[in-house]
């Protein structure tokens, strides 16, 4: 049986993953989590409007800086930040 859910959402796994590589491309973003890149463009959208991310433009490409004092979005969780869950993730490297 197919799984049909993960215990991220693609905004969590943009931020790991820019995390690892701040200058990753929407394509290489759009490859590592099987999304399309018009999907990762409105993720970094969202991230950007709500201060999780600021992009910052090097030549033809964007270099992504996290906000790691950012706190996490569900109310469950929201006394931890985006540093933590970088923090808590970071020895996994399967992306």
């Amino acid at each position: 049986m197919p799984k049909t859910w993960t215990f991220l959402s693609h905004h969590a796994h943009v931020l790991i993953l820019l995390a690892r590589n701040p200058e990753a491309t929407i394509d290489n973003l759009a490859a590592a989590c099987g999304v399309t890149s018009r999907s990762i463009v409105s993720i970094l959208n969202d991230l950007e409007a709500d201060s999780y991310i600021a992009r910052e433009r090097v030549g033809r490409n964007n270099r992504y800086s996290i906000n790691t004092d950012g706190p996490l979005r569900h109310q469950t969780s929201s006394r931890h930040t985006v540093g933590d869950l970088i923090e808590a993730l970071g020895s996994f490297e399967d992306a």
